[in-house]
C-alpha cells in the first residue's frame, strides 16, 4: 500500500485545514489508520487514529476537541480535519497504517506504511 498526504499549508492562529490520507495500491480494508506529526527539533509523535472498520478513535490530548479523524470509504481516503489550529500544531504530518493491537497504536515501530508527509505551518 502507498499512502499519499495532502493538505498542509500556512494558516494564521485559530484557523483550519484539511489533511487528506489516500491510498494506492490496496485499501485500507484491516487496517488502523493514524495521523503523527514531528515539529523541527522534536520526536515524532501521535495525533490520532482510526480504525478503518469500526468505531475505534483516538486522539492525543493536545488535539482533542479541535482536530478529528475521519473516513470515505468511497475515496478510499482518511482525512484530519484541524481546526482551531495553534502554532504549537506546526509540524510535519504523517499518515500511517498498522494492523497492531489497538493498545499500541502509538508505538511507531508497529507501522508498516507511512505517507510521505505534509507541512502544517500556523503563524501570524
Amino acid at each position: 500500500v502507498q499512502l499519499q498526504a495532502s493538505g498542509g499549508g500556512r494558516v494564521q492562529p485559530g484557523g483550519s485545514l484539511r489533511l487528506a490520507c489516500a491510498a494506492s495500491g490496496g485499501t485500507f480494508s484491516g487496517y488502523i489508520i493514524t495521523w503523527f506529526r514531528q515539529a523541527p527539533g522534536n520526536e515524532r509523535e501521535f495525533v490520532a487514529a482510526k480504525r478503518w472498520s469500526g468505531g475505534n478513535t483516538r486522539y492525543a490530548d493536545s488535539v482533542k476537541g479541535r482536530f478529528t479523524i475521519s473516513r470515505d470509504y468511497t475515496k478510499n481516503a482518511v482525512y484530519l480535519q484541524m481546526n482551531s489550529l495553534k502554532p504549537e500544531d506546526t509540524a510535519v504530518y504523517y499518515c500511517a497504517v498498522t494492523r497492531t493491537v489497538w493498545g499500541n497504536i502509538g508505538t511507531i515501530s508497529a507501522y508498516y506504511y507511512w505517507g510521505q508527509g505534509t507541512l502544517v505551518t500556523v503563524s501570524s
